[in-house]
């Protein structure tokens, strides 16, 4: 099939929305269809990084200023949008897709208008929804409550409605627009992770003497952005509390944007208990991860995200410290070290328990490096290709 996927976003950069629609379209390539990615004026070439004929597809650079590459809203979205629905109506017309694949609210918005400007043409909308978009922009503090929240409430709850079909990412998400939309079919389609990459690497001591990362130390990694919504806070809190009883410690943070980490460290004093990466190329971080003891992913459930990073953790043969949400629980089962309640003082002593019990932290790594098997991008794309057949 031609499938022209929308993505109203700076892709590709490397965090978790565009690594979902980045690894999905490999691997919907890799079934035979022919993919365009309409997106933003700005964001790194994939072609650089991985063979593909992935046609990536971008506005014009009239918002030439724009060049904001971390998550969250800005008011100037809107403007790139209207930009984009004009973008993917002429790929619509011009390439006559079989499937318009939106993503996140905004990118279905703009599936739903141009299957309605071209509705004789019959091509059908799929919703690939990453999580809540009022929360999202809750969490991100643009929207606290009254009035405005309730609109953009309601304007969720019509997007959900929107497609001929819907997927989500995690089961909470799924549950969640499953009540919203009248048919109630939702599909969960959980994130994937490209196993050929921890494939033929050097050892974790190798690695380690690259990463110039101490062999007596329990090397603790947060790799994804870091904002508010991803529990950020949760882990720096966490750290103090961390190293207060095991000076063993050591903590990689791997990501972006760097400014609020960078003072927390410097003012806590901890520039030698801790690593900041930034920026971390995707396609690098299996060498980081694999470099690494265990792996931490703090975001809870404000926004019904999944957390694809927890996969990257699996395959690199790493136990979790996370919080017990359900999606979590499906990834990882008893490879998980999960935090009694959503704190830094539990998230603390998660970390604690694996790093001061070697065993149990070999025991829980070999369980998810077995576990990972099951959730391959192959998977994923097997998945919304049985959607686009059955609508």
């Amino acid at each position: 099939m031609k499938i022209l996927v929308i993505a109203p976003t700076p892709f590709f950069a490397d965090r978790g929305t565009h690594i979902r629609i980045l690894e999905e379209s490999l691997a919907l390539e890799k079934r035979g269809h022919q993919i365009t990615i309409a997106t933003y004026h700005i964001g790194r070439d994939i072609h650089s990084d991985v063979e593909t004929n992935i046609d990536v597809r971008r506005i014009r650079r009239l918002l030439f200023w724009y060049k904001k590459l971390e998550a969250g809203p800005d008011w100037q979205k809107i403007f790139l949008d209207i930009m984009l629905i004009r973008k993917a109506f002429y790929l619509a017309r011009t390439q006559k897709p079989d499937v318009i694949h939106g993503h996140l609210h905004e990118g279905v918005l703009i599936g739903w208008i141009v299957k309605k400007a071209l509705f004789w043409r019959k091509m059908k909308l799929v919703a690939d929804f990453h999580g809540s978009l009022t929360k999202e922009m809750a969490s991100h503090s643009y929207l606290k409550g009254g009035i405005l929240k309730k609109i953009f409430f309601e304007i969720e709850k019509w997007i959900d409605n929107l497609g001929d079909s819907a997927l989500t990412s995690s089961e909470e998400n799924t549950k969640d627009i499953a009540k919203l939309r009248e048919d109630h079919n939702v599909t969960t389609v959980l994130d994937g992770v490209n196993l050929a990459c921890y494939e033929n690497n050097l050892s974790k001591i190798e690695l380690k003497k690259e990463f110039e990362l101490s062999l007596d130390k329990t090397i603790v990694t947060y790799a994804g952005a870091l904002i508010f919504n991803k529990g950020i806070e949760y882990l720096m809190d966490a750290i103090p509390k961390v190293l207060e009883k095991n000076k063993n410690v050591y903590f990689v943070i791997a990501g972006f944007p760097i400014e609020d980490v960078t003072k927390f460290v410097k003012v806590n004093r901890l520039s030698e208990n801790v690593r900041i990466i930034s920026p971390l190329n995707y396609f690098d971080l299996p060498k980081v991860l694999m470099a690494s003891d265990i792996g931490v992913d703090p975001k809870d459930s404000m926004t019904l995200q999944a957390s694809g990073k927890i996969l990257q953790y699996m395959a690199a043969g790493l136990p979790v410290v996370c919080f017990d949400r359900p999606n979590n629980r499906a990834y990882l089962g008893e490879g998980g070290e999960y935090s009694r309640e959503i704190s830094a003082v539990c998230l603390a002593d998660s970390i604690l328990s694996l790093a001061n019990e070697p065993q149990k932290m070999e025991y829980k790594g070999q369980l998810n490096k077995q576990q990972i098997k099951k959730f391959s991008w192959d998977i994923s794309a097997q998945k919304i290709e049985e959607i686009y057949n059955n609508i």
